[in-house]
């Protein structure tokens, strides 16, 4: 049985995303800062498929060292983790000349170095291995940036750039690298907004984007995959 880590993953797209790997059959591997929210999500996602392994662990995926630990605590429980989803991110509002000390570098640490940290940790296994993938949850800021949230944008650029890198240095290896970028999309990050989902993006559609990228055959590979609301960005 193959096995998939998800950050970020117990809401909005990366619950979806691991729900739909458990649906798939892989067993999953989670972590949360929360851990009544982590424990009430590993029992969600032993009933989607009995015969799934679920590995959760309390850690604070922008702490590189709880993030680590994680990371090999779960390679130590599942064994060969085949699919890594680097979904944990976060949205702070502000243009740059507005941004606190902090504000870049929580974002930074949430954003983008997770996903390279990962990376580091998993790439050359999988390399040796000549299998596995990486599925980098980038966004449209990456193409577009939001001149109201300029550090996040920054950050976003910084991931697609980390995501093409990526990509480049496993293909000989056959290890597959795949930038999803979504649009407006239906998270935590539009809580309080009054917003009609029917123009938006849900998490169920990345999930079903990144599912059936991961069920193409061994020669295939989707590079980057944008998905925008219909109507348009919000």
């Amino acid at each position: 049985m193959k096995n998939v880590l998800i950050t970020g993953s117990t809401k909005g797209m990366g619950r979806s995303i691991a729900i739909a790997f458990a649906n798939e059959g892989l067993n999953v591997a989670i972590c949360s800062r929360n851990e009544q929210e982590l424990l009430n999500f590993k029992d969600e996602l032993e009933q989607v498929d009995a015969g799934v392994k679920v590995f959760a662990m309390k850690a604070d995926g922008s702490n590189k060292a709880e993030l680590l630990k994680f990371a090999a605590a779960a390679e130590a429980e599942l064994g060969f983790i085949d699919v890594v989803v680097n979904n944990l991110g976060t949205y702070i509002q502000s243009s740059i000349l507005d941004d606190t000390d902090e504000t870049l570098n929580v974002q930074l640490n949430t954003n983008l170095l997770p996903a390279y940290e990962l990376y580091r940790f998993f790439g050359k296994k999988m390399a040796s291995a000549k299998k596995g993938r990486f599925f980098n949850i980038c966004s449209v800021a990456a193409f577009t940036p939001v001149v109201q949230a300029g550090s996040y944008s920054v950050t976003k650029y910084a991931l697609l750039g980390l995501t093409r890198v990526m990509r480049l240095e496993m293909q000989e290896h056959g290890v597959k690298v795949t930038a999803v970028i979504p649009g407006s999309t239906l998270t935590d990050s539009w809580k309080g907004a009054e917003v009609d989902p029917n123009t938006m993006v849900l998490p169920e559609d990345i999930a079903s984007a990144v599912i059936n990228i991961y069920r193409m055959s061994t020669g295939a590979n989707v590079d980057e995959i944008i998905i925008k609301p219909a109507p348009g960005q919000l």
